[in-house]
Parts: structure tokens; C-alpha cells; sequence
């Protein structure tokens, strides 16, 4: 083999390699998203119109804030009630959630239903048509839901710059996975959208029990 030959393949080597540095693809470097992500368990409770509050508290009742939710303005309500099933089950001490709403409705997991007797829909919040309904008894009355029992579908709340990140918008769906020794997948988690909410995750108590939810579990949306 002449010098010649010997020169020429060492510069084509010496080009190859450093055309496929300049070209060659890089895997994209992740973004950090912009705000951290919060996965709550959300407890049987429900949300209630001042008209239900003042048949069930009595004339004038107002609800009182007992502890701040992760979501700005929401809040556990000190009052409670009772909500009675078609069975004549009744689960007692039902937290309400304030402030008041344009419309009742009572969030069960899929086992309250099953002692309550209910067949319950899986719905989004305020989706509440041809839902059944129940009876609720306070310390000073009855208040009859007549539509509105529902089993809350999962979901996530986010704003405009968390849902920029992770490339979704309002009614997108998209999945959380949870680690640890009962880690699992959820699918069909629908992403709502608003300016003034911040990043959080709500599954019901038999999601959060299923895979062993903890404050340290290992959380992840994926679109």
C-alpha cells in the first residue's frame, strides 16, 4: 500500500468521525417542569348550594373554613352531615367542601357505593345529569339531593404553564404513575386547566389504597 493511500484513508477516517460528531443526534435534554407535582387523595365528601347549607344548618348558615385545601380558596368545612343511602345505610360525619357551589353533589369511592347500595357513575365534577341522588340529614333537617351522587374520575389541575410543559391542554387525558412496592399506572386522568390552579393530582381513597399512596411515593405524569 503506497504513503499515498495510507494518507488518504487516515483524512477520510478523520472526516467521518468528525461529521458524525457534528451531526450525529442527541437525545434532548429534559425540562424541568415548572412547578412540582402534588398527588392528593380526595376523601368521600361533598359540595353543597347556600339553599342546602340553610335547609340543613339552619336559616342564615354559613360554612366555616376548618382547614385550607392545596387548591387557592378550597376548603374542609367544619360542618358535617349525614348522607343516607337507598338501602337505608347512612355514613355519618360527611365532610363538606366550601365555599358554596351552583349545585349539589356527594363524591363516594367505588366501596362507599357498594355499602350504600349505590350504582353510582364515574363522572367529572359538576357532570352530574341522570346521576342518582340521596338524602342528607343535618342538626337541623333534611336536604334531598335529587341528582348528584357520583364517584369523582380521576383528574389533574394544572395552569397555563404546566400544561405548556407537559404538551396538553383542558380534556386532554393523561397518566400517573406511582411507584413503590404497590406501584401502579393510571390511565384516563383528565387534565383541566385554569390560570389560578396550581399542579395537583385527585384519585379517590381506593386509587390512593390500591397502590399504597405516601407522602414519599414517587410520582410522574406522563402525556
Amino acid at each position: 500500500m503506497s504513503a499515498l493511500q495510507i494518507q488518504r484513508s487516515t483524512v477520510e477516517q478523520i472526516v467521518r468521525e468528525a461529521v458524525y460528531a457534528r451531526y450525529r443526534p442527541t437525545a434532548p435534554v429534559p425540562k424541568t417542569p415548572p412547578n412540582p407535582l402534588v398527588v392528593n387523595v380526595s376523601a368521600r365528601h361533598c359540595h353543597l348550594t347556600q339553599e342546602a347549607v340553610e335547609a340543613l344548618f339552619g336559616k342564615g348558615a354559613q360554612l366555616k373554613p376548618m382547614k385550607m385545601l392545596y387548591q387557592e380558596g378550597q376548603y374542609a368545612a367544619e360542618q358535617m352531615v349525614t348522607l343516607i343511602g337507598p338501602r337505608s345505610r347512612i355514613i355519618s360525619n360527611l365532610r363538606i367542601l366550601g365555599p358554596c357551589r351552583t349545585l349539589n353533589q356527594v363524591e363516594l369511592a367505588y366501596t362507599d357505593s357498594i355499602m350504600l347500595g349505590f350504582d353510582i357513575p364515574v363522572r367529572m365534577s359538576g357532570n352530574i345529569k341522570d346521576t342518582p341522588g340521596c338524602m342528607l340529614m343535618g342538626p337541623k333537617g333534611f336536604f334531598e339531593v335529587e341528582e348528584g351522587v357520583i364517584r369523582a374520575l380521576r383528574h389533574v389541575h394544572m395552569n397555563l404553564d404546566d400544561a405548556g410543559h407537559y404538551g396538553v391542554k383542558h380534556g386532554d387525558k393523561m397518566k400517573l404513575r406511582i411507584g413503590g412496592d404497590c406501584g401502579a399506572a393510571f390511565e384516563n386522568l383528565v387534565v383541566r386547566v385554569d390560570k389560578a390552579f396550581k399542579l395537583e393530582v385527585h384519585i379517590d381513597t381506593d386509587e390512593g389504597n390500591a397502590c399504597g399512596l405516601r407522602p414519599d411515593s414517587k410520582v410522574e405524569l406522563l402525556k
